[in-house]
């Protein structure tokens, strides 16, 4: 742990900036305030920084970005030659700042910077990085966290956000820099004038809405349709891109919720701004028996998760990210064989904690399903893997149950703009059939069996909060229970040790993927329970994925699994 009082000392004698001066001030004598801030510096790992915006080494501001930057800057100039960054930011506090901040540190170090000229979603980031052939990039965002975060996401050549080796090695850069002495600035505007930072045109977006209408699998289907749809982009970057292509397949009846529609860090009426819950849709669902529309569409303020809610008889319904992956993965296979154009072995990718009703679909339909770690990043490396075997045309979809979907090999992250259009073109699809989304995911529940996935997040904030669910995990896995919910577990997958055990004969088998801090049970009738620490917010995650007879005993089945898993944790 820091010496807190020393760093304290050190940050008050040294900053400069006077609303980080005036923070320090006012926590002055606070224990529990510094130590806070000052107990840890903010880590660095695949999802890059995530923290709390305000002043100190455990929060995101003009310094520790700055140093962060510095750090890659000193990776890049020694692995890469003459290397180059693209950067974006979306629309939370301070965003344009940091996203600039990095261009001047980059730009210092003989970096080329390629800079957005406004807020742009993060998978248009990660288009950037190889449509430039960059070297890395650079997204300044929290994703859907409160208001109260920033973070700064980094890419790798690829495209895709760096894997556990590279985030390692730039970590160790990041620690050799001293915060105040090793920072390397210059000026803005003279960077720009001397080519060192490149302020990209709005032109160089064309091509990647290109490629993005390219995912749609029937062009037919949104020609001329009366889909109706109310949109919101949560105060993020969504706004034009989303109604961008949009317009361009066809879906012309495209209304956006007023209150939610220009950008705001401060997300004033929707302080969680995430598409996965339900008061997302506050704002829209105020409008909706107004506007009548066929379909609510959220997208959180960097652009990479979309929610919807679907009328039907009446009523909104929300489709959880799950459900939708499932829709989307029969749509894809069954209209592309119905059309003559799904390729042969065609490929699924999706998370270990995702839906396995997706997987009983799309081996129905001939396709390989490969399971991969949480993080789409990993996603991103089986795409990379399909590209240089020549192969990718394979590539059908890569979801996350958490709302992230892609159907095009146009980018190596999760992308709304184009899980928007997909779900938009499904919607149409079925409103030519006088069917909702919602008729469309019972009738694959009568085919395929009713599956239930559920997500129950608990939150522990700061340095004890690390402690206790390092704990938990620990506490789990030395005492893996026998049964769960009723069910007897047949195995148990370890994934930071990498072996999965069958719990009744002792056996033990490689798990195949790297290193996470996941556990995975499995009963005797193939229910899942998972539990695992988030990897950008203070918190424990507990899924469920239950196959019940209906809805009624699934949803009873997972209040047992919850409640058992809660009580092996401790919560």
């Amino acid at each position: 742990m820091n010496d807190i009082h020393a760093l304290y000392k050190l940050w008050c004698e040294k900053v400069t900036d006077p609303a980080l001066l005036q923070e320090l001030e006012a926590v002055k004598g606070n224990e529990e305030e510094i130590k806070d801030r000052f107990w840890q510096d903010l880590a660095f790992g695949t999802g890059g920084l995530r923290g709390v915006l305000g002043a100190g080494t455990n929060r995101m501001n003009i310094y520790t970005v700055a140093r962060a930057t510095q750090g890659l800057a000193n990776f890049l100039n020694d692995t890469v030659q003459n290397p180059s960054v693209v950067i974006g930011h979306d629309s939370r506090i301070n965003s344009d700042l940091f996203a600039r901040i990095s261009a001047e540190v980059l730009a210092a170090n003989g970096i080329r910077a390629y800079l957005f000229p406004e807020l742009i979603p993060t998978p248009i980031v990660a288009y950037a990085v190889t449509a430039l052939k960059c070297d890395s990039g650079i997204m300044i965002t929290a994703s859907h966290n409160p208001s109260k975060y920033n973070g700064y996401k980094c890419y790798d050549a690829r495209g895709y956000q760096m894997t556990d080796a590279a985030a390692n090695k730039t970590l160790e850069y990041i620690n050799a820099c001293d915060l105040f002495a090793d920072v390397k600035r210059t000026d803005f505007d003279a960077a720009v004038k001397d080519g060192m930072i490149t302020v990209l045109p709005d032109s160089f977006l064309d091509p990647y809405f290109a490629l993005v209408r390219t995912c749609l699998v029937d062009p037919e289907a949104v020609k001329d349709t009366d889909l109706s749809v109310l949109y919101t982009p949560l105060n993020g970057t969504g706004n034009k891109p989303v109604r961008r292509i949009l317009a361009e397949i066809g879906v012309k009846n495209v209304q956006v919720v007023p209150s939610q529609e220009l950008p705001d860090g401060n997300f004033p009426t929707c302080p969680y701004p995430n598409p996965e819950i339900r008061e997302a849709f506050n704002e829209a669902m105020k409008l909706s028996k107004a506007s009548g529309a066929d379909l609510l569409l959220a997208t959180d303020p960097d652009c990479d998760r979309v929610g919807i809610a679907v009328l039907h008889d009446g009523e909104y319904r929300l489709i959880t990210g799950n459900d939708v992956g499932c829709l989307m993965t029969h749509y894809i296979l069954s209209r592309r064989k119905a059309n003559g154009t799904l390729p042969d072995k065609p490929l699924v990718i999706k998370s270990i904690v995702s839906t396995e009703m997706a997987t009983a679909i799309a081996e129905s339909y001939g396709a390989e399903v490969v399971n991969v770690l949480t993080g789409f990043k990993y996603i991103g490396e089986k795409m990379t893997e399909l590209e240089q075997a020549g192969t990718p045309e394979r590539f059908q979809l890569g979801f996350e149950e958490s709302y992230g979907y892609l159907s095009g090999m146009h980018t190596r992250d999760k992308d709304a703009v184009n899980g928007a259009m997909t779900i938009c073109e499904m919607a149409a699809y079925y409103k030519k059939q006088g069917k909702t989304l919602v008729d469309a995911l019972e009738a694959l529940f009568a085919e395929y069996g009713y599956w239930k996935n559920s997500l129950f997040n608990f939150y522990f904030e700061g340095a004890d909060g690390m402690a206790k669910m390092a704990g938990m995990m620990d506490a789990l896995r030395g005492n893996l229970p026998a049964e769960i919910g009723g069910n007897a577990v047949a195995t148990a997958s370890d994934y930071r040790t990498g072996v999965t055990k069958d719990l009744k004969t002792g056996e033990e088998t490689p798990t195949g993927l790297p290193k996470s801090n996941v556990i995975i049970l499995r009963t005797v009738n193939k229910d899942e329970i998972i539990v695992r620490p988030a990897g950008t917010e203070p918190k424990i995650k507990i899924y469920t994925m239950v196959q019940g007879e209906n809805a009624a005993a699934a949803e009873a089945q997972t209040e047992r699994y919850k409640a058992d898993a809660m009580s092996l944790l401790g919560l």
